[in-house]
């Protein structure tokens, strides 16, 4: 077990996007090591070199970044380690941890096909593992663990509980290529050791592989993590979370406008529970998040709850931050980012736009009547609101407005007296003035947005509207 600082890592394929459950990881990862003071490491495992991408590694930059989960230090290339890790195995060779084994594919693929036959487990044992040095071959080989033959071993994990394998289910796995490039497996407890992580928590597809990579840690003397493997993330319909239930990258729900804290707050509830809390901070979040917390069923994605958090800290934000993250939405959706002059109206009517906005589009729609320019081309709904009637009434209100104070309770003392004398109700004559405001039907309340865009301005759009 680990004593000291807390470290932890996340630590992607640059293959592809960053997935929405390899973002929950290193969410984790990042709450755990933040709320305990301790340190937050960013590894690129990028030794599949027919598949890593440059092009991969700055998508998942971005879609960290994106997510606020700030890593310490340069991210670790696991790559350009590979002499570190073919090092460790010559180590292991020298201790008699480790052996070469000279068997080709070929006579693996036949031992298999005969343990298959003769009934027995199809793991395969190298002839080389007690071979005399003396009569090694000048022939290729590959560098192999000794693994135990007998006993078990146990992965005290923090979420699993403790998971019980017979050694004898263990294969003396290949820790070097006959081409001298280190396996994954070999990699990635190298990579962990030398980085100083205290807690590996990542997804419990790679649990069996923790009893593996346990053989090196013991080989090498080292000590062994604290293992905390998280069950995956699945779709509403209860199957392994994929291309057909939608979105799977976190730019694509960048690009939808969810709000950067709303996924934060969804990703920690995924899967992990403080009590009955579905809305926190993230203050909250690094203070609470515990590894006690993760369930052990896997967690279902359900887009209506992500909505309702997002809207929830949208409506929690600063204004002058959500202009930001607005504008960043613009760029990351391929949209027209923001003017000054948008961004400084957007800032004044925020207060009256927030409120109820799960998405940005949703806030974006109702900020129409500060972002768009005169004259305003009514929907078609709005342009409905606007007859002959309604036109008429908004001409007899332009002189009452023109006098009046400009403050909430005097304009709506002002529209209700006009609606009073004209025999109709509020919400008949606010119709048509929310037309000409805005352009639209859905739109903050006219006062508001009287009140964010002045007088001149309000009367100049009724008269547009009635001229």
């Amino acid at each position: 077990m680990q004593d000291g600082p807390v470290v932890t890592r996340f630590a992607p394929s640059p293959t592809g996007y960053l997935h929405i459950g390899g973002a929950r990881t290193a969410l984790f990862n990042w709450l755990y090591a933040r709320g305990r003071g301790g340190r937050f490491l960013l590894r690129i495992e990028d030794t599949d070199r027919a598949r890593s991408t440059p092009d991969a590694t700055e998508a998942i930059f971005r879609g960290l970044t994106w997510l606020g989960l700030d890593w310490d230090g340069e991210a670790v290339s696991q790559f350009a380690r590979k002499d570190r890790h073919a090092e460790v195995a010559q180590q292991l060779l020298m201790l008699g941890k480790a052996y070469k084994c000279f068997s080709t594919q070929e006579e693996i693929a036949t031992y298999r096909e005969q343990a298959k036959t003769d009934g027995r487990s199809t793991l395969f044992r190298s002839p080389w593992r007690d071979a005399d040095p003396a009569t090694l071959p000048d022939a290729p080989f590959v560098i192999r663990i000794k693994a135990p033959q007998d006993g078990e071993t146990v992965i005290a994990d923090q979420v699993q509980g403790d998971v019980t394998i017979r050694n004898d289910q263990l294969d003396d796995m290949i820790l070097l290529r006959s081409d001298g490039t280190p396996t994954y497996m070999h990699a990635v407890v190298v990579d962990d050791h030398d980085m100083g992580v205290s807690h590996v928590i990542r997804g419990d597809d790679h649990l069996n592989n923790a009893a593996r990579q346990m053989l090196i840690y013991d080989a090498m003397g080292w000590v062994v993590p604290v293992w905390a493997h998280i069950p995956l993330i699945h779709g509403p319909d209860g199957k392994k979370l994929s291309k057909r239930h939608g979105a799977l990258g976190v730019e694509d729900y960048q690009a939808m406008g969810y709000s950067a804290s709303g996924m934060r707050n969804y990703l920690t509830r995924l899967g992990w529970s403080h009590g009955d809390d579905e809305f926190f901070t993230d203050a909250q979040a690094r203070e609470w998040f515990d590894l006690g917390g993760i369930g052990r069923a896997p967690a279902r994605f359900d887009t209506k709850k992500l909505e309702n958090l997002s809207g929830q800290h949208i409506a929690q934000s600063d204004d002058a931050a959500l202009v930001a993250e607005i504008d960043a939405y613009l760029a990351a959706s391929d949209q027209d980012t923001l003017m000054k002059t948008q961004k400084d109206g957007l800032g004044r009517a925020m207060y009256c736009l927030k409120d109820r906005a799960r998405t940005f589009p949703e806030l974006l729609e109702k900020a129409h009547f500060i972002l768009a320019e005169r004259p305003f081309k009514p929907d078609e709904r709005a342009a409905k609101a606007l007859d002959s009637v309604s036109r008429g009434i908004l001409s007899e209100l332009t002189p009452h407005l023109q006098n009046a104070s400009w403050s909430r309770d005097t304009l709506e003392q002002v529209v209700t007296q006009l609606a009073e004398a004209k025999g109709t109700k509020l919400g008949k004559l606010a119709q048509p003035l929310r037309a000409a405001l805005a352009g639209r039907t859905v739109s903050p309340s006219v006062f508001d947005m009287m009140l964010v865009i002045g007088r001149e301005e309000t009367l100049a759009r009724i008269a547009d509207a009635t001229g």
